[in-house]
C-alpha cells in the first residue's frame, strides 16, 4: 500500500537519498517534505499507536510527521566525518550538545585499539571509522565499528616503512564518498574500496604509472571526491582519476608534489583545486587540470604540508620550518601578497580559522611548539600557549578541541581572549602529531605508534 502526503515541517535538512524516498524544498519560508511511503518503511509499533482513522487528513498528517522526526532524530543531533579536515574540509563541526567538561578521574572510554605505526587522521561515516597504519612491512587500510570499536574489516598490502627521521608508517587519511573509502599510500597505491565490506572496487599504483617522483616523505595528501573524480596531490600540481573506474583522466608535469590535501574552491563560476607542491601552491581547474595560478611558496625541504585556508577573496598560507604565513588576496591572476608573518609557522597541520581568528600549532617537530591564536586579517597574536607540541586542533560548536604532541586531550572555549580549558586529560602518550576528530559525540584520537583512544562525549 502505498501513501502519499506532503507534511510541513521547519528547519527540515535536504537529503534527497532519504530512506523515505522524499526530498525536502524550500517553500513561503518554510520546507515541505513530499513523501512517497510504504508502510512497509514504518515500523509496525509506531503505526498502532495511531487509533485515529487514516482517512482523517490532520491525524494523517501529525502521525507521519511523528514518525519522520523520531526516524529522523539520530541524523539531526550529530554529524559524520567523511573526509579530511571535517564536512566542509575546514577542521570545524557543527555538532553541538556533546560533553564539553569531565571529572577529575578523566573522560569515558568508548574504546581502544591498536592499528600500527603512522599519523594516519580518522574519516567517520554510516556507523563506520576508517583509519590507517603499518606493522611488519605492510600498510592496512582499517574499518571499525564506530560506536563499538569492532573490528568489521581491513585490508593489508605490501608497503615500505619509510622512517626517515622519524618512526615512519601510514601518513595519509582515506576518504568517504557514499558507500566507497578511497585511500592513498606514500609509495602510490590508490584503491577503491567497498565502504561496508571491504571489497576492493578498483586498486592501481599512480606512482608506477605515470612514473611521477615520490617526495621524500611519500604522498600524504588524502583523496578528494568531486562529482566523477578522484584528485590526488601527485605530481607538480596533482592528477585525477575516475572514481567508478580509477582511470586516469588528467596528470600534471613529472615534479615532486608536497604533502597537503587538495582544497575545492569556487571562483569565477569555476570549480579549482588547490594544491601544494614543491616549491608552490598551485591552483587548477578540476574538470581538466589545467592550471589557473600559482604562487610560489618555498619551504625547507619541500614540505608544503598544511592545506591553505580561503575565506572569500583572502587566502592564507602557512608551512613549518621557519617559513611563516601570509595573507593573500585573490583577483583576475596570481595571488597578490597582503602581509607575512612568523608567527604561526603550521608544520604539520593546518589551523581553523573561526570567527575571525585562527588557532593553530606554531613551530616544528624538533622544538617545543605552541597552540596559538591569530588575527585573520592582521596576523597579530593574540594569546599564546607553549609548550603544546606538534598536536592538532579541531572545533565544534564554538569549542576548541586541542589534542598536544604528547597526549592530552582539552577542551575549551575558542575566543581570542585565552584559551582556558574546562577539561583536560592524557587519552595517550607517545608522540600525537594527528588532529583529534569528532563525530557523532566521540573524540577519536591516536598517536604515532598506532593506539587509538575513541574518547566517549555523548550525553545520552
Amino acid at each position: 500500500m502505498i501513501l502519499f502526503q506532503r507534511i510541513r515541517l521547519s528547519r527540515l535538512p535536504q537529503n534527497r537519498n532519504s530512506r523515505f524516498g522524499g526530498f525536502a524544498r524550500a517553500r513561503n519560508g518554510e520546507f515541505t517534505l513530499d513523501l512517497l511511503l510504504s508502510f512497509k518503511q514504518i515500523r509496525p509499533s509506531l503505526l498502532n499507536k495511531v487509533k485515529t482513522p487514516i482517512h482523517s487528513v490532520t491525524v494523517r498528517r501529525f502521525a507521519l510527521a511523528t514518525i519522520l522526526v523520531a526516524a529522523l532524530a539520530p541524523t539531526l543531533c550529530a554529524e559524520d566525518w567523511p573526509q579530511w579536515r571535517g564536512p566542509q574540509r575546514n577542521g570545524i563541526s557543527t555538532e553541538k550538545d556533546w560533553f564539553d567538561a569531565w571529572p577529575a578521574s578523566g573522560p569515558k572510554i568508548a574504546w581502544k585499539a591498536k592499528v600500527g605505526l603512522g599519523f594516519s587522521s580518522f574519516v567517520i561515516a554510516q556507523g563506520r571509522v576508517f583509519t590507517m597504519g603499518h606493522t611488519d612491512e605492510k600498510d592496512t587500510v582499517w574499518c571499525f565499528d564506530a560506536a563499538t570499536g569492532k573490528e568489521v574489516w581491513k585490508h593489508s598490502y605490501p608497503a615500505e616503512l619509510g622512517d626517515k627521521f622519524y618512526e615512519g608508517g601510514t601518513t595519509g587519511t582515506p576518504t568517504v564518498a557514499g558507500d566507497r573509502v578511497y585511500t592513498l599510500s606514500r609509495w602510490g597505491n590508490a584503491f577503491c574500496f567497498d565502504a561496508a565490506t571491504g571489497k576492493i572496487v578498483w586498486s592501481k599504483n599512480v606512482q608506477t604509472e605515470t612514473d611521477v617522483p615520490i617526495p621524500d616523505w611519500g604522498f600524504t595528501g588524502a583523496p578528494l571526491i568531486h562529482e566523477n573524480l578522484v584528485v590526488l596531490n601527485v605530481g607538480d600540481a596533482g592528477l585525477a582519476l575516475d572514481k567508478v573506474t580509477g582511470k586516469m583522466a588528467w596528470k600534471s608535469a613529472n615534479k615532486n608534489a608536497a604533502y597537503s590535501t587538495p582544497l575545492p574552491v569556487q571562483r569565477d563560476g569555476q570549480t579549482l583545486v588547490l594544491i601544494g607542491s614543491g616549491d608552490s601552491y598551485v591552483a587548477v581547474n578540476v574538470a581538466d587540470g589545467k592550471e589557473a595560478w600559482r604562487t610560489r611558496w618555498v619551504t625547507e625541504y619541500g614540505v608544503n604540508a598544511s592545506d591553505p585556508i580561503l575565506d572569500g577573496d583572502r587566502l592564507f598560507l602557512s608551512t613549518g620550518y621557519g617559513k611563516g604565513s601570509g595573507m593573500f588576496k585573490l583577483g583576475a591572476g596570481a595571488p597578490e601578497q597582503v602581509w607575512t608573518s612568523k608567527k604561526l609557522r603550521t608544520q604539520l597541520n593546518a589551523a581553523v580559522l573561526f570567527k575571525g581568528h585562527l588557532y593553530g600549532v606554531d613551530g616544528d617537530t624538533s622544538q617545543k611548539a605552541s597552540l596559538k591564536c591569530l588575527d585573520f586579517a592582521t596576523g597579530d597574536e593574540k594569546w599564546t600557549q607553549p609548550n603544546f607540541g606538534s598536536g592538532g586542533v579541531v572545533i565544534a560548536d564554538g569549542k576548541l578541541i586541542a589534542l598536544s604532541g604528547t597526549g592530552e586531550l582539552s577542551v575549551g572555549p575558542a575566543t581570542p581572549e585565552s584559551f582556558k580549558p574546562a577539561a583536560r586529560a592524557q587519552v595517550l602518550g607517545g608522540k600525537c602529531w594527528t588532529a583529534p576528530v569528532l563525530a557523532n559525540g566521540i573524540i577519536y584520537c591516536r598517536n604515532g605508534r598506532g593506539d587509538v583512544t575513541a574518547v566517549d562525549v555523548r550525553k545520552n
